[in-house]
């Protein structure tokens, strides 16, 4: 790193999640502490915060600094190269042109993963805490469709929190993954979760063309974990 991390930051954390091996990809994370977060440590970090962060509480302020701080040393582990991606129009992080990434952070943990567009088209990451199980229920009706809700139904009666967590998830690792190559948005309606495998495994499919090259009826693999009340979920695109 180019500075030392803020007292609000813990070390970095470089250990690959998942069982699957995926080659090129670097992940870091770390946990933050709002509380501990002092008004210049934006400025000691060498990060570069957008005038909606700075005007946000402390807590956007933290999750913010803790995501840039995991992309730079994902970056530099992956490319060579000790740089915070910037903020896009879209809010959207700006990453360097020869690679891919994503940042997430939820309940004072943060993480951003990184791989060369040699390897990868896109990558998606996102970390969900597990809902409570009628929040779920309530919720279901937004995030799952028809056939989910009826493919699924097992599933949801046993552990509605969970399952929904985990296709809330997915779905906004896919986004992540596929509106940097699309410029579209779309929405929980707009893909569905397929199958998925408690060791880890997920297939999701697009129910809406995107560009081009991403049309509806496309699938793509996902991983996924459930670790300590968190779900965290990866969609990394081959290039």
């Amino acid at each position: 790193m180019t500075a030392p991390l803020p007292a609000c930051c813990s070390a970095l954390d470089d250990q690959w999640p998942w069982p699957q091996p995926l080659p090129d990809l670097k992940l870091i994370a770390l946990n933050y502490d709002a509380a501990a977060l002092r008004d210049d440590d934006f400025l000691r970090c060498g990060i570069e915060a957008p005038a909606s962060v700075q005007r946000a509480v402390p807590k956007r302020k933290t999750e913010f600094l803790a995501g840039r701080l995991c992309a730079r040393e994902a970056l530099f582990r992956a490319i060579g190269v000790t740089v915070a991606p910037t903020t896009g129009e879209d809010r959207a992080p700006q990453w360097p042109r020869d690679c891919v990434g994503s940042i997430t952070h939820s309940n004072g943990w943060a993480a951003a993963v990184v791989g060369r567009k040699t390897h990868y088209a896109g990558v998606g990451l996102d970390v969900e805490m597990t809902m409570p199980d009628e929040r779920a229920l309530k919720l279901a009706p937004q995030i799952l469709t028809l056939n989910e809700r009826d493919r699924f139904a097992t599933t949801m009666a046993r552990a509605p929190g969970e399952f929904l967590t985990l296709a809330f998830s997915l779905k906004e690792s896919l986004f992540k993954a596929l509106y940097p190559l699309t410029r579209k948005r779309f929405y929980f309606e707009h893909a569905e979760l397929v199958a998925w495998q408690p060791e880890g495994s997920a297939r999701l499919r697009l129910l809406t063309d995107l560009s081009d090259d991403w049309r509806s009826g496309q699938e793509l693999a996902a991983h996924f974990l459930n670790r300590d009340n968190r779900i965290l979920s990866l969609i990394a695109i081959n290039a």
